[in-house]
């Protein structure tokens, strides 16, 4: 298997992942078909046109390819006629946005070191591939993203696209070590949720009121 076709199916199955995200978060706000397709698509396909252009590839692949329309459809419209038998949809919502994140920030980082991107904006651009397709699911939701709040994500998406670089930088960028790299960050991402790690947040003080002094009576 050639690294191009590696990579394609990988993105594909990122698109897969995160279309299922997408669409079981809107079936939990009861959105109707086409809602549920919506956010599917947005939520596969934000990250990697994101990507794309950044890296100057034009048209992104998610309109110059109907393989990743088609997959991000199907899936929705997979989980929107199957939900009932998805139990406990947050569960399910979660693991599939952790493997998404996974997939989508180490082609994301790989598309963009081959683009000849230096180590730093790679990262930079891995994890918004990674992210991008979340932040569009949470705001057509409703949700407060999830890169904006406390949680261990942005953080994961980062982590395993530095890992990403470093191996390119090694001449150690095969399919189990990058293999590796996705597992890491989708185990950083699920433990975090587990074990409630957060990133720390300002601490607000309520504002203190002005001594009165003694009462002149």
């Amino acid at each position: 298997m050639t690294t191009s076709t590696g990579l394609l199916i990988a993105d594909l199955v990122g698109v897969a992942v995160f279309a299922a995200s997408g669409a079981s978060a809107a079936v939990a706000k009861r959105l109707d078909l086409f809602g549920v397709a919506f956010v599917g698509f947005v939520a596969a396909l934000g990250g990697g046109i994101f990507r794309d252009l950044a890296i100057g590839e034009v048209p992104p692949l998610a309109f110059g390819d109907w393989r990743y329309a088609a997959t991000a459809a199907i899936t929705a419209g997979a989980v929107f006629w199957l939900h009932p038998q998805l139990a406990r949809l947050r569960t399910t919502v979660l693991l599939l946005d952790a493997a998404g994140l996974a997939l989508f920030t180490v082609t994301g980082t790989l598309k963009a070191l081959d683009a000849q991107v230096p180590a730093v904006g790679a990262c930079v651009i891995g994890m918004l591939s990674g992210i991008g397709g979340g932040l569009g699911r949470d705001l057509l939701t409703g949700e407060i993203p999830v890169v904006l709040r406390r949680e261990i994500y942005a953080v994961a998406a980062l982590a395993g696209a530095v890992v990403v670089a470093v191996l390119q930088r090694v001449g150690q960028a095969g399919p189990a070590p990058i293999a590796a790299a996705a597992v890491l960050i989708f185990v950083v991402r699920v433990v975090a949720l587990r074990r409630r790690w957060a990133v720390p947040v300002a601490t607000l003080r309520p504002p203190r009121t002005q001594d009165p002094g003694p009462d002149p009576r």
